[in-house]
């Protein structure tokens, strides 16, 4: 039997993550306090029932209960019960937006700010975390997004990787990216704006996009990019980051960063990273 524990911070999109395991035949069970976990799970696997996949949400909701989560992992252990932890994780900037938008309070910040209950329920799951077998950064991804995701990895069987990439393209002049960790200047490329037919398109439109990939200097660019990124990639795995930004930045964020970043997001993506991709200041074409 496939028996899944779903965990994560509050508002990081624990639910969706068990509606969408709902859909592809897991029975779920939401907001289960983690001393029941043995017991739970030793029905599900005695069950006469022909139940073959189950999800659970354990999280801080089960308040004082949550820390008798480790004990029961440890029960089901050696009771032999197999189980694979998903851990929902995302930005404080995001999960703050979230919760402003729902406008729901946090579970530990009933009295107080919000970034308070995010940094302490941080710190509780951190070992939750270390020990959990998926880890999804849901900050720049949609529903559908996250949807795909779990059907890869829980249906299709493919291996999640625990750092989500997001390559994003900005115009300098509509103020740098901020939540970038790495930033590339692309201004020193020749600029498709000069080009009078090209002026009113983006770089995702192919006539800019030939134009911007046609010079050298691009295509040397672009391999040592590529060569630089694949190289961070495995460290910043190994350190625990789970959410990479990539800024692609020119002038305006029109035509040169959109087409960069659009290669370097094709490029990451068939080597089988999780990546995503945003252009901040590109008009639709």
């Amino acid at each position: 039997m496939e028996f899944v524990i779903i965990t994560g911070l509050s508002g990081a999109g624990k639910s969706q993550a068990m509606r969408a395991l709902e859909d592809f035949d897991y029975y779920c069970m939401d907001n289960l306090p983690p001393q029941l976990l043995p017991e739970f799970a030793e029905l599900c696997y005695e069950s006469k029932r022909d139940i073959k996949k189950v999800a659970v949400v354990v999280d801080i909701r089960g308040g004082i209960f949550f820390d008798a989560l480790f004990n029961s992992l440890e029960t089901l252990e050696k009771k032999g019960l197999k189980y694979r932890i998903l851990f929902l994780d995302a930005s404080d900037n995001v999960l703050i937006k979230r919760y402003k938008e729902q406008r729901r309070p946090h579970p530990l910040s009933l009295n107080g700010r919000l970034i308070d209950g995010i940094t302490k329920e941080r710190k509780l799951l951190q070992e939750v975390k270390k020990k959990s077998d998926y880890i999804i950064d849901t900050s720049k991804l949609t529903i559908g997004m996250l949807k795909n995701e779990i059907r890869r990895v829980f249906v299709e069987g493919g291996e999640s990787k625990k750092l989500t990439i997001s390559v994003a393209s900005f115009g300098f002049k509509h103020g740098i990216l901020l939540d970038a960790d790495l930033v590339f200047d692309v201004r020193f490329l020749p600029n498709p704006y000069y080009i009078k037919k090209l002026r009113e398109f983006t770089g995702n439109d192919k006539e800019v996009r030939d134009y911007v990939l046609k010079w050298d200097q691009t295509k040397i660019f672009i391999d040592k990019l590529l060569d630089m990124v694949n190289f961070l990639i495995p460290y910043y795995i190994e350190e625990g980051k789970t959410q990479l930004v990539i800024g692609i930045g020119c002038t305006g964020g029109q035509h040169r960063s959109v087409t960069i970043a659009n290669v370097l997001y094709e490029e990451l993506a068939k080597a089988g990273n999780r990546v995503i991709i945003n252009h901040r200041d590109a008009r639709v074409s």
